[in-house]
């Protein structure tokens, strides 16, 4: 039986960053949580938020969209609901491993970990996605936006439920040990994103290309085998 991971309440898509190589250790996309339509008016507040921060009003959406601001209430509801789908087709674009329909194994398990790792670096640390977490934190903690919920609740904690399945095939094919699946994922989590993302999004010019997104994933694949592992 194929364990699917790559969906939950919405798919996961292709496309986290122009050039990357396709890894056959995630999935290939499923394009149907949104129309084309839908995706390219969510790409243009994603470019608005690049040139603008989350200031944007629903009316500066519909413009740069050329739709109507009452197909935007409708397909979204309200700006919160804009707001959250344009994370989600974001955080959309990480490609999620998949796992043979045979037994789990050692390397089959490394290689899923390292392919999802790459994708993952790879969007947060592109201009759509540190625009994205910059707007999101600078109203952290205050009544001005919600976005930073929005981003936690469909980033981090989303990666969160969409990875632990493989996690648990893991530890079921003796290949992982650990008490807690959130646990884990934020060992993980650390260990990929590390100091990457937090320079990024403080202005560091220096953006890592392919070939040091593919070593830091597999470094942080073998660091978290390494605590983790039964080998």
């Amino acid at each position: 039986m194929t364990l699917n991971l790559h969906r939950e309440s919405a798919p996961a898509h292709a496309g986290s960053g122009a050039g990357q190589a396709v890894d056959p250790a995630v999935a290939p996309p499923v394009d149907d949580e949104f129309t084309e339509r839908q995706r390219e008016v969510l790409d243009a507040v994603l470019k608005l938020m690049v040139a603008e921060g989350d200031g944007f009003s629903v009316a500066a959406v519909a413009r740069a969209a050329s739709c109507s601001k009452e197909t935007l209430y409708k397909w979204f509801g309200d700006r919160d609901g804009l707001l959250t789908a344009t994370v989600r087709w974001q955080a959309s674009k990480v490609r999620m491993p998949k796992l043979p329909e045979d037994r789990l194994t050692g390397e089959g398990l490394e290689k899923a970990l390292t392919g999802f790792a790459a994708s993952w670096l790879t969007v947060i640390t592109g201009d759509l996605s540190v625009a994205l977490n910059r707007a999101a934190v600078s109203h952290a903690g205050s009544a001005k936006s919600r976005l930073g919920e929005i981003v936690l609740t469909n980033g981090p904690f989303a990666m969160q439920r969409r990875l632990e399945p493989l996690f648990e095939a893991g530890r079921a094919a003796g290949l992982l040990a650990f008490d807690d699946a959130g646990a884990a994922f934020r060992c993980f989590f650390g260990l990929v994103v590390a100091d990457t993302q937090i320079r990024v999004l403080l202005g560091e010019d220096h953006r890592p290309d392919d070939a040091e997104i593919a070593a830091l994933s597999a470094r942080a694949t073998r660091q978290f085998l390494s605590l983790y592992g039964r080998g």
